[in-house]
């Protein structure tokens, strides 16, 4: 009957609903394990101080910037604070912003309506509200545009933006970790980064040290890379 196959069908979707709840939340489970900050390799003085700062401001809203040379494991610390903060069970975005010209970072990070420009066939969210109570983490952020930097300072003071040919304010929830490794402040007095962004990022600046500064690392890195592979190819360690 058809009372009987609607019943069916409404059994099957809240079986499969069950079921992916059950496996999103093994999956935060596992995230939450490997982002641990007991499960990340470093006992340097050096690194061990990174992740003293990361215990302290975890726990808060306060905008993070991360701070050095490319390879030193940025948007890792940037996932550690998100997991550890919360926010833990909400998003965690990241976006390169160096990635992309400035007219697209722009449609990525505030969505845009039907018809803003000619190959907006269809209104589309942007990252600020994907990321909505959740943290989005800002990669390269020393690359975007003067007017970009604008629309991202409004956000971090207003908690407000507007979609790309919108008319109509939208309130926004997201805790920003930002990460460069340039000079910002070298920038803002070249004129190349605006000083009031620069301000309200460093906010709680955090300095990851490269592996050359912290060579006592590198036994326990390369042991970990190493039952890493022999897991992926099936090899047992001796």
């Amino acid at each position: 009957s058809i009372v009987g196959s609607f019943i069916g069908q409404f059994v099957k979707l809240w079986e499969n609903f069950k079921q992916t709840e059950q496996e999103c939340g093994q999956l935060r489970s596992q995230l939450r394990e490997k982002f641990n900050l007991s499960n990340i390799i470093g006992e340097s003085p050096a690194f061990q101080q990174v992740l003293k700062a990361v215990r302290k401001v975890a726990a808060t809203d306060t905008t993070v910037l991360l701070l050095g040379e490319s390879g030193t494991g940025k948007e890792l610390i940037a996932k550690a604070i998100h997991m550890n903060s919360p926010r833990k069970e909400r998003p965690f975005v990241p976006v390169n912003t160096g990635s992309m010209p400035a007219d697209l970072l722009e449609s990525t990070l505030f969505g845009h309506v039907k018809g803003a420009f000619t190959s907006a066939i269809a209104s589309k969210k942007g990252l600020f509200e994907v990321a909505d109570r959740g943290t989005l983490f800002l990669d390269e952020i020393a690359t975007m545009s003067l007017d970009t930097q604008a629309k991202i300072l409004r956000v971090l003071q207003d908690r407000k933006f507007m979609h790309l040919g919108g008319v109509q304010e939208l309130q926004v929830d997201v805790r920003i970790i930002a990460a460069t490794n340039q000079d910002l402040k070298a920038m803002v007095e070249r004129g190349e980064f605006r000083e009031d962004l620069w301000y309200r990022l460093a906010v709680f600046p955090i300095s990851l040290p490269p592996l050359r500064e912290r060579p006592e690392d590198i036994p326990a890195l390369a042991a970990h890379f190493a039952r890493r592979a022999a897991t992926r190819f099936g090899l047992s360690l001796r």
